[in-house]
């Protein structure tokens, strides 16, 4: 979210703007503006200037944060879904965790005229390769998305017979532009040795970049392309890594689906660069789950989902592997930059020499505020 607004102590200054919109609506002899210009020019002008960047310091008697909207940035807008600023409009900026100084619009202004103001703000980004939020879909356990993000995540994975053992990775991704993403990611991993002793250590670095070829809101769809390099910094003899630079090369799809369901898929290919060390394998990776989100709309949003993985190395005779993953993901803040998914990896077949694994991530998504942000 990019609403940071000031203190307490210049609230005067934007609460006169419900007393606007009410002069506008209708509470005297005015005309009711019907269009999502006129909407905006009767009820945000007076703060975010009628070119959507803020209006100037004298005539907005306050002098804004560096954190001040402004509707122009595609960057800043372009990734946050409708619902996100609906869920401001209606409620105002303690809704989503932000100071009071933005009011509650839900009394002065009606659904559909939120939601026609809401698309008149869109057109302040004159940018359309810019990937619409709405097509940032929940970051399944194992699947890759194709939005691109500016996100932390750190997962892990507890496998549930011995030798037992803990996996985790740190993750960190970094957008640039309107349709790049790079990303680099650290496992590690505790386990247990056959005297019962445990050891610890780093895997296999990996080191990714993401494009988005194609996006399209009225489809609801986005396709990208990604590659990555997973560098041998494993401590081979102890399991920790596969002792061989691996090339990896995906595909990534989403597609909304009605009644805020979706449906993800990843496919791609793992070449090492010294066959001698290392196989090649191909997997398969789909998503299919649906959001529920509390306070018609505006609230907490709850995203059942079930994956189906399979991967497969390129020798001959070498079985298919498969696996389900049932989770649930659930935005912790108000701000929902904090998100936690909680699942099990249930093996299908080959369950002989793979064991179900308890699986859990923290996300953060650090370009809408600080990990103490946005809470009650």
């Amino acid at each position: 979210m990019c609403w940071e607004w000031i203190g307490k102590r210049r609230a005067t200054a934007i609460v006169l703007a419900p007393l606007i919109a009410g002069i506008a609506l209708g509470q005297t002899k005015v005309s009711v503006p019907t269009s999502g210009k006129d909407i905006f020019r009767a009820t945000c002008v007076a703060c975010h200037g009628t070119d959507g960047r803020g209006a100037a310091d004298a005539t907005r008697g306050f002098e804004p944060p560096p954190t001040f909207p402004d509707f122009t940035a595609c960057n800043a807008t372009a990734r946050e879904p409708n619902r996100d600023w609906s869920a401001i409009v209606h409620n105002g900026g303690p809704a989503r965790g932000f100071s009071e100084i933005m009011p509650s619009f839900r009394e002065a202004l009606s659904s559909d005229q939120i939601e026609k103001v809401i698309e008149y703000l869109r057109g302040f980004c004159r940018e359309p390769s810019w990937p619409r939020g709405e097509l940032n879909l929940p970051r399944a356990l194992v699947t890759e998305k194709a939005f691109p993000e500016d996100e932390a995540v750190i997962d892990m994975a507890i496998d549930t017979d011995s030798p037992r053992s803990v996996t985790s990775r740190l993750v960190y991704e970094r957008r640039f532009g309107a349709r790049n993403q790079i990303d680099v990611s650290v496992p590690f991993a505790f386990k247990e040795s056959g005297t019962g002793n445990w050891f610890g250590g780093v895997g296999d670095i990996a080191l990714g970049y993401k494009r988005v070829l194609a996006s399209n809101l009225r489809t609801g769809s986005i396709f990208s392309l990604s590659g990555e390099a997973v560098l041998p910094t494993g401590n081979v003899a102890r399991g920790m890594g596969k002792g061989v630079t691996v090339l990896e090369s995906f595909a990534s799809f989403g597609q909304l689906l009605p009644k805020d369901s979706f449906f993800q898929f990843q496919g791609g290919i793992e070449v090492p660069t010294h066959s001698d060390d290392a196989s090649k394998a191909v997997f398969w990776r789909t998503v299919l789950g649906k959001s529920f989100t509390a306070d018609k709309g505006h609230g907490r949003v709850w995203s059942p989902m079930v994956e189906l993985l399979a991967d497969r190395e390129l020798v001959s005779g070498e079985p298919i592997n498969w696996d389900v993953v049932p989770q649930f993901q659930v935005t912790l803040s108000q701000r929902q930059h904090i998100r936690a998914d909680f699942g099990v990896r249930i093996p299908v077949n080959n369950t002989a020499n793979r064991s179900p694994a308890i699986m859990f991530y923290l996300l953060w998504d650090w370009f809408d505020g600080g990990l103490r942000d946005g809470w009650k």
